[in-house]
């Protein structure tokens, strides 16, 4: 038993350490794609950290940006931000594996290992399953979301510009990297209630995560959904509902965006502010410019974020609804955390407890290290780091102004902040620690301390 447990932990660091090499090859090759001369039009020279901090963004899908992507990057500059977006999404195994069915080869069982823990599966036998499942549902949606946006863009761009902008806003608005290409994210699209919409449905489909959507789409067979789909459903549910309402209270209806818009308008524009926060990136109103309360409201949502094993960041709204209804349980007095006629585990809420917690250390060093490395403009408090310290956790994109305007250390810290919050603050922290696997053999008496 104890030797497999060391086995175990051995080969879940031997993991981590695969999956954290892998995404930083693939920022290393975005960076050197992104460093050719037709990557930016002519007689335009980007630093080297700059490279490195858009193949970043793209990679962990996040869309914090240091330069206009409209501006400075060329066509082809613009489609390796995609093809990165796309990928980081996704998962570069959920690639490898297509390319080994391509070719009609076996897929080995590292191979399949790393699927599963990449995509936050329970069970081995999941992973050849919802492999179609990803695959299929990022084609439909984003074909879907192509096709559908194409009718908005292309009377508007013409057929080629039109199709190039459909497809690239289609793959962000899913991936929720945050990218776009019209050089002001949506803020020219706020009366246009058909692109919101649209978009709101990617962003939603892309964050929902791919095991809840097998659950949902095999209902009709199964007649029942999982217990994870569940609360994902549930929580994510209501983090839309409430944060559609508080935003209605702080924002007052929305009062910055221009009196004459009608309230069918406001109303879409503040869903869209309550749904982008899940870490989309993309804005239809300059964010400096709203309530305090509103800001607020908007870090939260960003912190908690999207699903496992779905295109977003955050601590996750499972992790999120696991502590709410544990919490509802300890004042009710129950010693069982209950939901849909089932048990949480234990190891469910401790992993929870674990992930605020070492969460909320790494948050709380790079807003300290950020508050000493950055200008804060007149106006502005704390919340102008820490709003960007959460979207870049969060792989949201959303920013208060700081991005562009970070030093070196600032670029650093944000990276490393976008890196842990796309590909887990578990998996980097174990990849990055070098602590023997232990199990303890002696078990000492139990003692309670005053707690509260």
């Amino acid at each position: 038993m104890i030797m497999r447990q060391l086995a175990h932990f051995k080969f879940f660091d031997t993991l981590s350490k695969k999956m954290v090499a892998g995404f930083i090859i693939l920022i290393l090759i975005g960076t050197v794609l992104l460093s050719l001369p037709w990557a930016t039009p002519a007689n335009v020279h980007t630093s080297l950290i700059d490279v490195l901090f858009t193949s970043a963004s793209a990679t962990c899908i996040t869309g914090l940006t240091v330069v206009n992507t409209a501006a400075h990057w060329t066509t082809f500059g613009q489609l390796v931000i995609l093809v990165l977006s796309e990928v980081g999404a996704l998962g570069y195994m959920t690639f490898a594996v297509l390319l080994f069915n391509i070719m009609r080869r076996q897929i080995g069982l590292s191979t399949q290992l790393m699927v599963k823990a990449s995509l936050n599966l329970e069970r081995l036998s999941d992973t050849k399953s919802v492999m179609k499942y990803v695959v299929g549902l990022s084609l439909l949606f984003q074909l879907g979301g192509l096709g559908l946006l194409a009718i908005d863009f292309v009377p508007r761009f013409g057929w080629r510009h039109g199709l190039y902008v459909s497809l690239y806003h289609a793959v962000m608005s899913f991936c929720n990297a945050g990218f776009d290409v019209f050089g002001d994210s949506l803020q020219g699209f706020r009366n246009d209630p058909y692109v919101l919409t649209v978009t709101m449905i990617l962003i939603i489909a892309g964050g929902l995560g791919f095991l809840v959507w097998r659950d949902v789409l095999l209902y009709h067979t199964r007649k029942r959904l999982t217990l994870n789909s569940k609360l994902t459903l549930l929580t994510t549910f209501s983090l839309f509902v409430i944060g559609f309402v508080l935003l209605l209270i702080t924002e007052r209806d929305l009062e910055l965006l221009p009196t004459g818009m009608s309230w069918v308008n406001r109303t879409i524009n503040t869903l869209f502010l309550s749904v982008t926060p899940r870490t989309a990136g993309l804005i239809t109103m300059p964010t400096q410019g709203l309530q305090a309360g509103s800001l607020l409201v908007i870090m939260i949502l960003m912190f908690v974020g999207g699903t496992p094993g779905s295109t977003a960041g955050g601590i996750k709204t499972t992790t999120f609804g696991v502590l709410m209804f544990q919490s509802i349980a300890q004042l009710r007095g129950r010693r069982d955390v209950e939901f849909s006629h089932r048990r949480f585990s234990q190891e469910n809420i401790n992993r929870a407890l674990m992930l605020i917690f070492l969460a909320s250390i790494v948050l709380t060093v790079a807003t300290l290290i950020l508050t000493q490395t950055e200008k804060i403009p007149k106006g502005f408090g704390l919340e102008y780091v820490l709003f960007e310290v959460l979207s870049a956790f969060g792989t949201v994109g959303l920013s208060l102004g700081l991005t562009p305007n970070l030093t070196l250390i600032g670029k650093i810290v944000i990276m490393m902040l976008m890196f842990i919050g796309r590909v887990g603050i578990f998996t980097s922290l174990y990849a990055l620690s070098r602590r023997q696997a232990r199990v303890n053999l002696i078990r000492y008496p139990a003692e309670n301390i005053l707690i509260g």
